[in-house]
């Protein structure tokens, strides 16, 4: 029995492990397979490498206790198959010719441990507890992060990074005092649900929330979008409609990508800034307005303005105060709340309760660099989860520029330099675990080597061996 399981916990943890044991000796699958169900696992048995690979895959089974010597495939191959069908598998080796060296290079591969024939069932029991321990540990802290997933939402936006609780904390502020607010940030980044949440916490909640998105309207249109027109006023103008300022009258005006108006509709819109009155298309009466604005836009206006584009005074007066949302990669500690509240939405959508995402799936999202920000990982997961058949995404499941790595562009006035090939191998150690905030076994997962060569490494480079409790 493990160390760590309570003996009161020990049914309740032990059925969390699902476990297949794969040999081609019927009577050794029989035999290994009673014994773990008489233990309490949930446990299964086949002679057939390819079905142990297709419960992989499907994420029926999270440990393999496969014999090494097999006709069909050998452990070591159907380890490696099976570490690529799910880089999360716990595969147990179990071999009638054990040696050392052939033990360091099974666990070198990937293998969680590496046993002998006849099988000590004491010994099996040991490692099938640790990792029965390992599982419930995991699934208390995806518990967790459910629960907590709903405090870390406000208003519709997720978020834990400083730069996004700075976001949240001015909007928070200014909501019951703005008259105009400008939203700036990259496109995909969240403009939108900032300029909702400004509503929503306004005095004007209860009235109406209008949206126009100022890039998707010639002038003409545009004008009588915002406005209004009478009967007669342009052709097509069968009846006479109100704009949305008189349709949002009391309530928010939302005008998305404010950059494109032309300068003749910024003119317009100065003035119903400064004088809170519209005049409908074709009609010459004069209508006051009570509504509160909030423009959003991904360029930036300052340079607009120089560059004659943006009227100056349009600029100030949508200013007043600024919102910026910083784009994903500004961000990344959000990145896995995310992925877990989009996993959530789309496996309700399509039906599907996804269990997580492998390591390597983890591993794409945070090394892309995200041009599309927060709407191009919500369309990645929602693709991802359209197409993907098992409990946990995988990197096949995502979409094909997220299962390459992106090279970054040298920044201007960047040159490359030739650097000995080892300490790049030290530089990139160190980000991972500064990535992983210092946690070696995580790091070691993440780079795809063994604990006992990180370690090596660290200690070869002067850092500390780590303490026993760090290599659980």
């Amino acid at each position: 029995m493990g160390a760590l399981v309570e003996p009161a916990d020990v049914g309740a943890v032990r059925k969390n492990l699902s476990i297949c044991v794969l040999d081609d000796d019927p009577d050794q699958v029989e035999v290994v397979t009673a014994r773990l169900e008489a233990d309490g696992y949930s446990a299964v048995g086949t002679t057939n490498p390819e079905d142990a690979l297709k419960k992989v895959q499907l994420g029926t089974c999270r440990v393999v206790l496969a014999d090494v010597k097999m006709p069909a495939m050998d452990g070591l191959a159907f380890l490696e198959n099976a570490l690529r069908c799910d880089p999360g598998t716990y595969v147990l080796l179990v071999t009638g010719y054990y040696s050392v060296d052939s033990a360091i290079d099974a666990i070198k591969r990937g293998a969680y441990d590496y046993l002998c024939k006849p099988l000590n069932f004491q010994r099996l029991e040991k490692s099938m507890d640790d990792l029965a321990e390992l599982f419930s540990q995991r699934l208390e802290v995806r518990d967790l992060e459910e629960r907590l997933l709903p405090n870390l939402q406000f208003q519709g936006i997720v978020g834990k990074s400083p730069a996004m609780l700075d976001v949240l904390d001015l909007v928070k502020k200014v909501s019951r005092h703005y008259a105009n607010v400008l939203i700036t940030g990259p496109t995909g980044a969240g403009k939108e649900l900032v300029a909702r949440a400004l509503h929503q916490l306004s005095p004007v909640s209860k009235e109406r929330f209008a949206i126009c998105n100022c890039s998707a309207l010639v002038d003409t249109l545009l004008e009588s979008q915002l406005f209004g027109h009478i009967r007669g006023s342009f052709t097509g103008a069968t009846d006479t409609r109100p704009g949305l300022f008189e349709f949002a009258n009391g309530g928010t005006v939302f005008l998305d990508e404010v950059a494109e108006m032309s300068l003749g509709m910024q003119a317009k819109l100065l003035r119903v800034i400064e004088n809170r009155e519209i005049q409908r298309v074709g009609s010459p009466e004069v209508r006051k307005v009570d509504v509160r604005l909030i423009a959003a836009t991904n360029r930036d206006l300052r340079a607009e303005v120089l560059a004659g584009r943006f009227r100056e005074d349009l600029f100030y007066r949508l200013s007043s105060i600024e919102i910026r949302v910083p784009s994903l990669s500004q961000r990344p500690e959000d990145i896995p709340i995310l992925v877990q509240h989009f996993l959530k939405k789309y496996g309700a959508a399509y039906g599907k309760p996804f269990q997580g995402l492998t390591r390597r799936a983890q591993i794409a999202l945070l090394q892309h660099d995200w041009p599309g920000n927060v709407r191009e990982l919500s369309n990645a997961i929602s693709s991802a989860a359209i197409t993907a058949s098992a409990d946990f995404l995988d990197v096949g499941d995502l979409p094909e520029s997220l299962q390459r790595p992106r090279r970054r562009a040298l920044a201007p006035g960047e040159s490359w330099q030739p650097v000995p090939l080892d300490e790049v191998r030290q530089m990139h150690i160190q980000r991972v675990l500064e990535m992983c905030n210092g946690n070696r076994v995580r790091a070691a997962q993440m780079l795809g080597i063994g604990r006992t060569s990180l370690y090596r490494f660290l200690k070869r480079k002067g850092r500390r061996e780590p303490a026993v409790n760090e290599r659980l």
